[in-house]
């Protein structure tokens, strides 16, 4: 992991995966030396050169810090689902990718929901980008407060909840409805597709209701996934508590 803002947000939510630090010898500063703070005491620092950060990294944007986490037994999957709705305070509110390939694009998306207080993301584990080092600085400590699962079969987890009662509202712009003609007060999954090719033919499917976000006549005709995100969760926090646009 690298980047000053997902590396802290390890340090503090879960500081027992953190094993090692590697930081630019020559940083100096406030944001560094706050980092360096929370770490723990027998926690391994190394001091290297710039050089060696970006073989750790692989030439990203590492901002004079890595960690070395240890890996999880398994990721969280669809048989941890029923355990955080049940813990869901207020109705649920879901994030789907359905297949987003791009890791930036998703750390926007974990970032965005983390925001708007998202109880969950949930992508397919085949042909989609996974929780990497790159996700992870995208999102700036997000994958560290937003619980992000990985499902077999997307369609059938949707059909399972939809069974408990959570309203499935996919983004297609070919949708009649505009989606603030969309009650999202009830618990609700709100479903995005992949980029360029949209939602799949069988997670279409599976919605209760498609929407779309009513764009300007001449402008652009698509906007980027993690916008689109972000647009579909916060009309649902407004709707939530209870502000007029």
């Amino acid at each position: 992991m690298y980047g000053l803002h997902a590396v802290a947000a390890a340090l503090k939510y879960e500081p027992e995966r953190v094993r090692a630090l590697w930081v630019e010898r020559q940083r100096r500063d406030a944001r560094l030396r706050d980092l360096l703070e929370a770490a723990a005491e027998t926690l391994p620092v190394h001091r290297v050169e710039r050089a060696e950060l970006d073989r750790l990294s692989g030439g990203a944007r590492h901002q004079g810090v890595v960690a070395q986490l240890e890996v999880r037994r398994r990721g969280l999957d669809e048989a941890d689902l029923p355990d955080l709705l049940d813990a869901a305070v207020g109705p649920a509110l879901l994030l789907v990718l359905d297949g987003v390939q791009d890791p930036h694009n998703l750390g926007a998306c974990l970032r965005g929901a983390a925001a708007a207080g998202v109880h969950a993301v949930i992508a397919p584990a085949d042909r989609a980008v996974g929780l990497n080092a790159t996700a992870r600085k995208v999102a700036s400590g997000a994958a560290e407060i937003t619980p992000f699962l990985q499902v077999v079969n997307l369609a059938r987890t949707l059909r399972s909840l939809r069974d408990r009662g959570i309203w499935i509202v996919g983004a297609a712009g070919e949708a009649e409805s505009s989606l603030y003609a969309v009650d999202f007060t009830p618990p609700t999954a709100i479903v995005l597709g992949a980029e360029e090719k949209g939602l799949r033919r069988l997670t279409r499917e599976v919605c209760d209701r498609l929407a779309r976000i009513p764009l300007v006549e001449g402008g652009v005709d698509s906007l980027n996934v993690a916008v689109a995100a972000g647009i579909f969760l916060f009309e649902a926090r407004r709707q939530r508590e209870g502000f007029k646009l």
